[in-house]
């Protein structure tokens, strides 16, 4: 094995590969313990394998850990992780821990933390990054850095204690928002908690919309009123809806006005359908253009960065107004088709007027053997009149088909052989 400083939050989603180059999964976290005289032993990594499942891999199968990847024996139980008593994960509990320095340098905070291998082979934490209280009243400074060994610090609290919420935010920075919400439900609950609350609006919206109901709304239920209603703003509308369905009417209705009255209109129209229909289905902010604007408009509207993959990939043309409800429909542009014209060209040039739309009331499974018979990633959705009313993507299919507890089930796989942990 190759001998090496590595910082754990720099460590936090590397590669992990086998032995012949096949990659396994990617780093979560370091998982340490105590002990009595020296620094921490580090017993094995957190690895997240494909269907976002977090397993433990004992830091005796792993051969190699460099910038950029963690080479194993490639035996990994399947398994779930779950911390064992004494047994502390460094991203999630253990950085933001307060230390004294014990040669009088006052307090610090961990930011991060080095781990080593030594001579025997074993890997433990050799050096601490910690941070300093600020001597400034500005509140853009920030105090000194400086690194410390395990023996120059002594720790301020108990060692189950958990790091800041801060800190660990910090951790989750550039997560997926699918990964974000996995790493937040593997957290115990008052600890989720306490992360919910501190994580910006925007983000913690995005985790929302990767979770099971249960879940949100045991989140939701938790925060301020105040607070829930900024969420749900920063939410897809047909995800607000979803969760704001699960809810008892008076409070429904009591969020539903602390919302922004545009966002709360939206969610308002969506609840009037059934969950299993189009019109629960759909998102009601597609892009709507006349047939006399231009291809270059088309594609700067899609190049908004916030917008959802599968609502950027086609623009529909209506009749005025441009806003759910709209004018009556006229046809679709797909984004692959304005690719192939010049930027002045008009959609209304260029429009398929063969594609079906769906009713409201069509039921998921109409909605989801259209999408499949005809290889769209979203289908048009329009009242009785035939005006638009939003769009249905493959995405919202799926998430209603799927069972409940899909971003949590562990499939039956068989462990292999030297699994055990």
């Amino acid at each position: 094995m190759s001998t090496q400083r590595v910082f754990v939050a720099r460590l936090a989603g590397t590669a992990v590969f086998d032995p012949v180059g096949d990659r396994l999964g990617k780093v979560r976290d370091v998982v340490i313990v105590y002990r009595s005289t020296a620094a921490p032993r580090v017993i094995g990594l957190v690895v997240e394998i494909p269907g976002r499942r977090q397993v433990f891999l004992s830091i005796g199968r792993v051969t190699s850990i460099r910038a950029g990847q963690v080479i194993s024996t490639g035996l990994i139980n399947v398994r779930r992780f779950q911390p064992r008593p004494g047994e502390v994960r460094v991203l999630a509990e253990f950085l933001g821990r307060r230390v004294r320095l014990v040669d009088g340098g006052g307090t610090a905070v961990i930011e991060d933390v080095a781990i080593e291998q030594d001579r025997h082979g074993e890997w433990a934490i050799s050096q601490l990054f910690l941070r300093k209280a600020k001597t400034s009243a500005s509140p853009f400074a920030k105090g000194p850095t400086t690194f410390a060994t395990w023996n120059e610090v002594t720790e301020l609290h108990d060692t189950g204690e958990s790091q800041s919420a801060e800190q660990l935010i910090a951790s989750y920075s550039e997560m997926h928002a699918a990964d974000l919400a996995t790493s937040l439900l593997e957290l115990p609950q008052q600890r989720r908690i306490e992360v919910a609350e501190e994580l910006p609006d925007e983000r913690l919206a995005d985790a929302l919309e990767e979770m099971p109901e249960d879940d949100q709304l045991s989140i939701l239920d938790r925060l301020g009123d105040e607070r829930a209603a900024d969420i749900l703003d920063e939410m897809e509308p047909d995800d607000a809806a979803d969760l704001l369905a699960q809810l008892p009417p008076k409070r429904l209705e009591h969020l539903l006005q602390l919302m922004e009255p545009e966002e709360a209109e939206d969610v308002r129209m969506l609840l009037r359908y059934g969950a299993d229909t189009a019109g629960g289905l759909m998102t009601p902010e597609p892009i709507v253009l006349s047939a006399d604007a231009t291809v270059a408009e088309a594609l700067a509207l899609i190049r908004r960065h916030e917008l959802h993959p599968a609502l950027a990939a086609a623009v529909f043309v209506t009749l005025p107004p441009f806003e759910t409800p709209t004018g009556r429909l006229l046809g679709v542009v797909h984004f692959q088709r304005m690719l192939r014209y010049p930027p002045h060209e008009r959609l209304g040039a260029i429009l398929d007027d063969t594609l079906e739309a769906v009713s409201v009331t069509a039921s998921a499974a109409e909605v989801a053997r259209m999408l499949a018979s005809y290889d769209l990633v979203s289908l048009p959705v329009v009242d009785a009149a035939h005006r638009l009313v939003g769009v249905v993507s493959v995405d919202d299919v799926l998430d209603y088909l799927l069972p409940d507890d899909w971003r949590t089930h562990d499939a039956e796989e068989p462990e292999p052989t030297g699994g055990a942990r």
